[in-house]
């Protein structure tokens, strides 16, 4: 079996190149890179210029766009021009701070609401982010959720480093969306914990990890995640279910199920890069390590048919705000404090948390950059420069 591969994803609203590779068949932006360089010392990665994905983990992404226009008859139904986008207490008005409302060529429209429910460390939260504003332009909110806290914590970081202020990042169980946001998301996607057959080739925990009755475990968990976030999707919104495991039972089964008792009509599976190694399955595509240049990954789409209650006024639970340090880093960011361009040295010296000397710069709060990409915020006092960035995105290695 050949070595799986490096892949990145590029950011194209922050307008740099990352390293050169081949492109993914199914990601405009993903490439497959020859040998995997040190991410750690390109400070165009900590500024979110691209980020590092497995490439078959892109192909979620890829059944999103395929099926983007359930979400644009869903939320002509659903939602009307200058609906709240995320609607939760003091985050709100951070995440939409500086939006234009005309990205991607699309002025003020319906909204688009997509829940990301298991989202880190945050791959495919950038990934349909990028699809969203290319599609909707400003008009949508994303919520990328993880349950785990810890895990939260580095999704929050990886989605501020991407830096799409239409994203919320919170923590909480699939059962409070389904309690709390009764029919409120055009789109759910959900790629699920499961036995993890498809990270065989890369993970010896995931062979340790794996049993006969891990699978029927995970299976049932998967329901449980299913059936608790289910009310929260909204009549004809769009469902993506996606594993890193090859069991029918977590697969084409759990689709099945979902479609049978919480009420969905399964889209029929097509296979357009069969030449990719790609496979067909009863209800979705499977991509198998060593078939496909990437890991293992399982996707399967489905759209809801039965009603839910709307809920009037929606509650996102634990909102991570977006915190000054992360709006520099945002798209559609307008500087308020001047930007410093630092050399590659520097950079380095900054994302390692290290104090700078920058006399030359002006006194005060300024944006560290490199390429002409903010890193960050520093406080340049002429004798020294206190290092603000965020602790959890320090460079912990030599530089």
């Amino acid at each position: 079996m050949p070595p799986f591969s490096t892949a990145i994803r590029l950011n194209p609203f922050k307008g740099c190149e990352g390293p050169e590779g081949e492109p993914v068949a199914w990601s405009r932006y993903g490439r497959i890179l020859s040998e995997r360089p040190n991410f750690t010392l390109d400070p165009l990665f900590h500024a979110g210029c691209y980020y590092v994905q497995d490439s078959s983990a892109m192909y979620v992404g890829y059944i999103f766009r395929k099926y983007i226009a359930v979400l644009e008859t869903g939320a002509a139904k659903g939602a009307s021009a200058g609906s709240a986008k995320c609607a939760s207490a003091g985050a709100a008005e951070k995440s939409s701070a500086g939006a234009d409302g005309q990205r991607g060529g699309k002025g003020v429209g319906p909204v688009i609401r997509v829940l990301d429910l298991c989202a880190a460390p945050g791959g495919k939260t950038s990934d349909l982010s990028t699809s969203l504003r290319e599609a909707f332009g400003d008009n949508f909110c994303l919520i990328a959720n993880e349950v785990i806290k810890s895990r939260a914590a580095a999704l929050k970081d990886n989605a501020a480093r991407w830096g799409d202020s239409n994203v919320v990042v919170t923590s909480a169980d699939p059962a409070v969306f389904g309690r709390n946001m009764t029919g409120y998301f055009d789109a759910i996607i959900a790629d699920v914990p499961c036995s993890g057959e498809g990270m065989f080739r890369k993970s010896q925990k995931a062979i340790e990890d794996w049993s006969p009755a891990t699978v029927d475990l995970c299976a049932a968990r998967q329901k449980r995640i299913l059936g608790d976030v289910w009310p929260a999707l909204k009549e004809g919104g769009l469902l993506v279910y996606s594993t890193c495991t090859y069991e029918d039972k977590e697969n084409d089964d759990n689709l099945e199920w979902a479609a049978d008792t919480l009420g969905g009509e399964i889209f029929r599976p097509e296979n357009e890069f069969a030449e990719y190694g790609v496979r067909l399955t009863r209800h979705g595509n499977l991509l198998k390590a060593g078939e496909v240049p990437g890991e293992g990954q399982w996707v399967g789409a489905l759209r809801k048919t039965a009603a839910s209650p709307v809920t009037k006024k929606p509650i996102i639970p634990s909102p991570l705000a977006l915190e000054e340090s992360d709006r520099v880093l945002a798209i559609n960011y307008a500087p308020e404090y001047p930007v410093v361009e630092l050399e590659l040295s520097d950079a380095l010296k900054y994302l390692h948390r290290d104090a700078l000397y920058l006399p030359d710069a002006p006194k005060g709060l300024i944006i560290a950059a490199y390429k002409s990409h903010p890193l960050g915020l520093a406080k340049n006092l002429g004798t020294r420069c206190n290092n603000l960035l965020p602790k959890s995105r320090r460079i912990l290695m030599d530089v």
